[in-house]
């Protein structure tokens, strides 16, 4: 008796298995979609936040360079590099690529948006003093320092299979400012990345091109880490070195697809009201407006792509193949499509691939207005983010997935 219910436990587990392998093969980017876990993409977040604000050109920022090539080492990411570059503090933050439109709703916002409705203000904490956690302030107390100095950016390459010459770029930036922990920008994007190195060079995932996972410093002075790459790799993308050894230092890249800040997106700032439910007014007898306190049913993933590139017309295909994508296998919110991308890593590659970027809300029109209270303040921690926050985060990593996926001729084999 007993040997005979082990023997229908064995079958029943070989059936299972046999099922398993059946789907992933009828839909292989369904099965790697499935690999995403809520616990795990926030685990990566938490560690990161180690790390404080990981601002560029202090140890801790070193550190958290450090950390993200271990760990995509230890999912299997064996091919890590790095890229060198000098940088000089003090330098002027970087500007937007294209001009500023603005029309009948409201004045102009970065990336030729307009800022529609209410807005809340916005700027860069450089007070240390407003962070009251004696901990983190002590964590970020080294600033940069003064000067030229070394830069780094690290990225690892999960090689084709039969088109190794070609890939696709799936980045974040890594460092961040404000005195806080950096957990939404660009902890949110970091961990994004890190998770789908994660998945694709998990034994069995096979793909037919290539995918670069690259993590960028010195977003937050300009873009000059992906700047940096781009005048360093662009004239090597598909040349074959040693000639006749089938290896690609520089796939020729098909698409870039950057992440910045995915959690946040509450809404529209409203008017702060007083006990009496009456519109509290600031020194000057404007309305004060703050953010709600929960996200929303209908928040969304922005996928956006700048509609003055030179491959702007690309950038919209592979924008709307992203928005397929989520359609098909996230979970839980929807995307949008937008056409004013700037001011993240995605810019400096955008006159030369197909560029999209993906935020919790649009750049120019959104974060612009202050839909975000923690963009670049001390409050940027991961306590000050729900489930819900994260659950957004999560559902770009699916879309980002199943959009890069199905690029590259991803399936899954029997390890």
């Amino acid at each position: 008796m007993k040997a005979s219910v082990a023997l229908s436990i064995a079958l029943a587990f070989a059936a299972n298995a046999a099922h398993a392998q059946t789907a992933a093969a009828a839909d292989p980017i369904s099965a790697l979609v499935n690999q995403l876990e809520l616990e795990k993409y926030k685990a990566t977040i938490k560690s990161l936040t180690r790390f404080g604000d990981r601002r560029h050109g202090t140890e801790r920022n070193r550190q958290a360079l450090d950390w993200i090539e271990a760990q995509l080492k230890a999912y299997g990411c064996s091919n890590v590099e790095r890229l060198q570059y000098q940088f000089t503090e003090p330098a002027a933050r970087g500007k937007p690529a294209v001009a500023a439109g603005g029309g009948a709703g409201g004045p102009p916002g970065q990336g030729g948006s307009t800022l529609f409705g209410n807005r809340a203000p916005t700027g860069v904490n450089t007070d240390p003093m407003k962070q009251p956690d004696e901990r983190l302030r002590a964590l970020n107390a080294e600033q940069t320092p003064q000067g030229t100095s070394l830069r780094e950016n690290v990225y690892c390459t999960k090689i084709g299979k039969t088109r190794p010459d070609e890939m696709m770029i799936v980045s974040a930036h890594m460092d961040g400012i404000g005195f806080g922990e950096a957990a939404n920008d660009d902890g949110s994007g970091t961990a994004l990345v890190m998770e789908l190195a994660r998945i694709f060079n998990a034994p069995g995932v096979e793909t037919e091109r290539s995918i670069r996972f690259a993590l960028w410093n010195n977003e937050e002075t300009g873009l000059n880490g992906a700047a940096a790459y781009v005048e360093q790799r662009k004239n090597l993308q598909g040349i074959e070195s040693p000639k006749g050894s089938g290896k690609y230092p520089e796939p020729r890249w098909l698409g870039m697809i950057q992440h910045d800040m995915m959690l946040f997106d509450h809404g529209m700032p409203v008017p702060k009201l007083d006990d009496a439910g009456k519109p509290v007014l600031d020194a000057k007898g404007h309305p004060v407006y703050v953010l709600p306190k929960e996200q929303r049913a209908e928040a969304d993933v922005n996928i956006e792509f700048q509609s003055n590139s030179k491959q702007a017309e690309a950038s919209a295909r592979l924008a709307w193949d992203f928005r397929a994508a989520n359609d098909k296998y996230a979970t839980n919110y929807p995307a949008a499509v937008g056409f004013h991308m700037t001011n993240t890593d995605s810019t400096p590659f955008m006159d030369l691939v197909p560029s999209i970027s993906l935020r919790e809300n649009e750049r120019g029109q959104q974060i612009g207005s202050g839909w975000n209270p923690h963009w670049h303040q001390p409050t940027d921690l991961y306590s000050n983010y729900s489930d819900k926050d994260f659950l957004l985060g999560l559902n770009a990593a699916q879309t980002t997935l199943a959009g890069v996926a199905k690029l590259v001729g991803a399936r899954v084999v029997k390890p």
